[in-house]
């Protein structure tokens, strides 16, 4: 099957600041995979990359064999780290934008979202809380019938529980054929959904593996072997 997503010898810089150096990455269809490290390693400046919102300083970055640009973007689907939603808005109001502006948005699986996750699409944002905010933001991610699915710190400041639903929600709303990779330095919170790990450090990949290589060929888990790698 052929790569969702290829960088070689990608590099960012911004101004003074080397955020990617020379990173060679391939990534699989059909798979859910951590792009973990701390904060300030370049996960999200490699996300943006991947999304199309920036440019490589040098290098290459492939999405299906294409260059990030028009085609590519209705294969890639976009969890910002922050959140990009006007607060007046109702949720319904976020659904019917988004079925506008994306050919490949299912507004029914977004409202069969919503239903299950008991949110109210009447709602404006604004008398949400931050979990409930992200998980309709995830939502909206989701509902896009994507090859890629990047999720920035898509479980980064919300409660435990909150975690819980949103990790379900990205585990029963995707396709099996697409991939989803998720940028977050709470490796034991996602690390029973991970199929694969790529591991960045200071703007370098240090490592990439499968979760199974990690468990069986060196007896850890990935957290453990994070803080190894990390020591943390």
């Amino acid at each position: 099957m052929a790569a969702i997503l290829q960088c070689k010898g990608l590099s960012k810089r911004y101004s003074y600041v080397q955020a990617l150096s020379q990173v060679d990455l391939t990534v699989e269809r059909g798979k859910i995979v951590g792009l973990l490290g701390p904060n300030g390693s370049g996960k999200s400046t490699l996300i943006k990359l991947c999304s199309g919102l920036l440019v490589p300083t040098s290098g290459e970055i492939l999405i299906d064999g294409k260059r990030p640009g028009v085609a590519s973007k209705l294969q890639v689907s976009y969890l910002p780290e922050r959140t990009y939603l006007n607060n007046w808005m109702r949720v319904s109001d976020m659904i019917s934008f988004f079925g506008d502006f994306y050919e490949n948005f299912d507004k029914a699986k977004a409202y069969e979202m919503l239903e299950r996750l008991g949110i109210n699409s009447r709602d404006r944002l604004k008398t949400m809380s931050k979990g409930t905010k992200e998980k309709v933001q995830l939502i909206l991610v989701m509902s896009r019938n994507a090859d890629l699915y990047l999720l920035d710190e898509p479980i980064g400041g919300v409660d435990p529980a909150a975690r819980d639903y949103i990790l379900n929600t990205i585990l029963q709303n995707y396709n099996s054929n697409a991939t989803i990779i998720i940028s977050t330095h709470l490796i034991s919170d996602i690390e029973q959904i991970l199929d694969d790990v790529i591991f960045i450090k200071a703007g370098q990949v240090a490592l990439t593996s499968s979760v199974d290589d990690i468990r069986e060929g060196q007896g850890k888990s990935v957290d453990a072997l994070f803080r190894e790698v990390f020591k943390c």
